[in-house]
């Protein structure tokens, strides 16, 4: 973790603040800083240990990092190379996407644990002359000029209350943002009908070779499956709202249904003993009407809550920053506070795409809903497989999937930088 020394004094000024050190934010503070433009990231958090947070980079956050100069120190950190997902019903196994018929450098997603990668790109920042991370920072409240413009905000850490001033202030603090709260800006719910329990297994030299990321369709639940390098992380779908029901029902039905779904699993599930091991993601879809007002800008989860479903959540916060950086910077080096304009122009390249991704995901919750209502299969083998039959559909979904609709790209102006080279170290 870099140095998170505290300043007591509360008129310190920057010129961007960001609230939130997930992916979203962190991608941000460094492509503005690496630009130099001089950014203050607040963690309310003393380290970025979250076990079961998302842990897919896509080929297109690979690629990003590659134009940057860091994939190769990135990828020599312990990762799992995923070629394929799939599907797997009671009657047979179907592979909608395989990234490996992507042409690109990097033809997988590289699973990593969220805490080694934010623990990376902090090291990162950290070289950055015009970068502050502090961690233990937590965010409580903006302040504002009198016509209601946002100039700075109010935190706490161990030393007590401050006030930070900033020219703009950026929540990616994710979906229960405490910065939007503090800013009055609410998140529309779009409707979701599934939360995840997950929890961890052991992986044997026995596993299936081709295990990536899985997904096993029962009548009445579903169990995810990511290969990684700690294991394996097993996600058992509940009823929206369910989980009072399954923890006092216990592990037992959770156990042998996944011993059901997931044969090769069954010599292990007793390990999993009590729900003291597993950690529930309460599944959302929303997204807040206006992503910004006057000196603030909401990016990531505190803008639009993206379902698991996919695991495309931390590909729509990258890209997110990587938009807004490309709006931002030229507004940010001018000696004058961000337009509204540019603040609007960042929501109005974004949405369009997370609209679209949070479609698909509200219509996969309805088909969910519906087939739990009427007794029917989760999923559909026949629909599947007409599907993955055309000609190139396992590429189309691939490329779907690694990169998501209207992917935005880097400005090269962010990209200068002398002492930062291409790192060839890195090979498919």
């Amino acid at each position: 973790m870099p140095d998170s020394s505290r300043e007591s004094a509360s008129a310190v000024a920057s010129r961007c603040v960001v609230a939130g050190a997930g992916p979203g934010g962190m991608v941000l503070a460094y492509l503005l800083s690496r630009a130099g433009v001089p950014v203050t990231l607040l963690e309310a958090r003393g380290d970025f240990d979250r076990d079961f947070r998302g842990d897919s980079l896509h080929p297109y956050t690979l690629e990003l990092f590659d134009r940057l100069g860091l994939a190769g120190r990135l990828l020599c950190l312990p990762h799992h190379r995923a070629r394929y997902f799939r599907f797997h019903t009671p009657s047979a196994t179907i592979t909608p996407a395989d990234y490996g018929k992507l042409r690109t450098r990097f033809p997988y997603v590289a699973l990593m644990p969220q805490a080694r990668f934010l623990g990376f790109l902090a090291a990162e920042l950290e070289q950055l002359p015009n970068a502050r991370l502090r961690t233990d920072c937590t965010v409580t409240g903006v302040t504002t000029d009198p016509g209601g413009r946002v100039t700075g905000v109010r935190y706490r850490d161990g030393a007590g209350h401050h006030e930070l001033a900033a020219d703009l202030v950026i929540g990616a603090d994710g979906r229960f943002s405490r910065l939007r709260r503090a800013a009055g800006m609410t998140a529309d719910s779009l409707g979701a009908s599934t939360d995840l329990l997950w929890f961890r297994l052991p992986q044997r030299d026995t596993d299936p070779a081709d295990a990536d990321v899985d997904l096993f369709f029962g009548r009445d639940h579903y169990v995810g499956l990511l290969t990684g390098t700690e294991g394996r992380q097993v996600g058992y779908s509940l009823p929206k709202g369910g989980y009072p029901a399954a923890r006092e029902a216990g592990v037992a039905p959770i156990r042998a249904a996944v011993a059901e779904l997931v044969p090769w699993l069954a010599d292990r599930v007793h390990l999993l003993t009590d729900f003291s091991q597993t950690t529930l993601l309460s599944v959302d879809i929303a997204r807040v009407p206006r992503w910004w007002r006057p000196g603030l800008l909401l990016v990531g989860d505190a803008a639009h809550v993206i379902s698991p479903v996919g695991g495309n959540g931390i590909l729509m916060a990258i890209q997110d920053a990587v938009a807004a950086a490309n709006r931002l910077v030229p507004a940010l080096r001018a000696d004058s506070p961000v337009p509204d304009a540019v603040l609007a122009a960042v929501q109005t390249d974004r949405e369009p795409a997370v609209r679209k991704v949070q479609a698909a995901q509200v219509r996969t919750e309805q088909r969910v809903a519906a087939a739990r209502e009427t007794g029917r299969p989760l999923v559909s083998k026949a629909l599947l497989t007409v599907l993955t039959a055309l000609p190139g559909a396992r590429r189309r979904a691939a490329r779907a999937n690694a990169y998501g609709p209207h992917p935005p790209v880097l400005d090269p102006d962010i990209l200068d930088r002398p002492d930062t080279g291409d790192d060839d170290s890195v090979r498919p």
